[in-house]
């Protein structure tokens, strides 16, 4: 039996002096019901909580620690940084060295601008996309996750003319007016959107492959008919690649699906899981950032040399092994198949979305597809699984719409593990 006494002193001093005890709010449980597990070191494959109890990483920090916890080469390249500071706030040579290798490496971007987070990223991605367009509408998509920032934190009615309505108090009606939803997977629905608001949409944003409903792939066709609709309306296509950017390929969903984005959006993966983010693309587009045009954004710790110099030792590690992303998905279809495998002996309803090394298990027999065929999981059940799998060793995303990240650190050993532990739990919530 788990012992887990620290963790709930940590959160109930948290609760006292944190907003619900919690700097994110995933991290509460609140999902799958329970209280949080504070974690107090990670190496490899594994974490280790307040109390001292193991488990085998399924999240890895949501996606970035792609090498694992601890990879030595950002240890290294890390602890060399520190020596020199912890922050200029002024440029240094890391920055030019990550934003060359980026360049020199996705086709799409030609150049790339650092940030602090994957929501500043996004937030200045579709200030840059309005000011370059001089539209003020954006579409994004049910389900998908760009941050907190007030454009994104926005739900629409299926007509093509409902307008916005904010999903979250602090948003402005304003700002909502100016942000249309599409439903994932329907480029009918994005036409309509188009249609009923010509000339004034300067963006479409999306998860190419959606992250924050539970792993959802593209249909045969939806990235490329919006790549086409953009192309034809004069709108900037924007992926979001904080998930996918150089996990699912080291060209991200872009090399892996063949369509470029006019705009891409990173996070924590290019600062090897230090708070990092960047957007980069055509450089048409990207020299209408300050201080080359009249679109400002800035920001005193963008390229900060210690999450550029952890980031470096990360994406020039992956660049120079190509073969670790064939590896990871092989990795991955091992877990995949021995879940559904599992599942099947049980006689379990269930969904299975695997991409690469990013992969989801939905408690629901339709095909998950869009947010609404996600909706149809039973949460009640993946609550009890995520405790069972807790008891048994194993931590997974605390939501059933969360996608699990395989790391390099997991090993067949693991792999058998994972689905011995699996098979444990599925028989007592049965």
């Amino acid at each position: 039996m788990r012992k887990i006494e620290t963790s709930q002193s940590l959160f109930e001093r948290a609760k006292k002096v944190i907003p619900g005890g919690v700097n994110s709010p995933v991290r509460a449980f609140k999902a799958v019901g329970g209280d949080p597990l504070f974690i107090k070191s990670a190496q490899g494959a594994f974490m280790t909580d307040a109390d001292g109890n193991q488990y085998i990483d399924m999240i890895n920090s949501w996606g970035p620690m792609i090498l694992g916890h601890a990879f030595n080469k950002v240890e290294e390249a890390v602890a060399e940084a520190i020596k020199s500071s912890l922050s200029f706030g002024a440029p240094s040579e890391k920055e030019v060295d990550i934003a060359e290798l980026i360049t020199e490496t996705i086709p799409s971007i030609e150049k790339v601008r650092m940030v602090n987070s994957g929501t500043e990223a996004t937030m200045s991605a579709i200030r840059l996309a309005r000011g370059y367009t001089k539209r003020n509408k954006i579409i994004k998509f049910e389900g998908c996750y760009h941050g907190h920032g007030d454009s994104f934190l926005i739900a629409a009615g299926s007509g093509a003319m409902t307008l916005g309505v904010p999903d979250s108090p602090g948003v402005t009606k304003g700002v909502a007016e100016d942000t249309l939803t599409a439903k994932y997977n329907s480029l009918e629905s994005v036409q309509s959107l188009v249609s009923a608001n010509k000339d004034e949409v300067a963006a479409i944003i999306l998860e190419p492959v959606a992250g924050n409903m539970g792993c959802v792939l593209p249909k045969e066709g939806f990235l490329e008919g919006l790549r086409e609709l953009c192309d034809q309306e004069g709108i900037v296509l924007i992926f979001d690649e904080v998930m996918t950017g150089f996990r699912l390929a080291f060209g991200g969903a872009q090399e892996l699906f063949g369509v470029n984005a006019d705009i891409v959006t990173y996070g924590k993966i290019i600062g090897g899981g230090m708070p990092v983010g960047a957007y980069g693309g055509k450089q048409e587009i990207m020299d209408f950032v300050a201080p080359s045009g009249p679109v400002y954004q800035a920001g005193t710790l963008s390229g900060n040399p210690i999450a550029m110099s952890a980031g470096y030792a990360v994406l020039s590690h992956l660049r120079d092994n190509p073969s670790i992303y064939t590896e990871l998905e092989k990795t991955t279809q091992k877990i995949v198949e021995g879940i559904q495998a599992n599942l099947d002996e049980l006689g379990l309803n269930y969904t299975m979305n695997q991409v690469g090394s990013m992969f989801s298990l939905f408690f629901t027999d339709e095909k998950v597809v869009d947010l609404d065929t996600a909706k149809t999981s039973d949460t009640e059940k993946f609550g009890k699984y995520f405790k069972g799998m807790l008891d048994e060793g194993v931590y997974l995303a605390p939501s059933q719409y969360e996608t699990l990240f395989v790391s390099t650190e997991i090993s067949n050993d693991l792999v058998q593990q994972f689905v011995e532990a699996n098979k444990k739990v599925l028989e007592k919530i049965k």
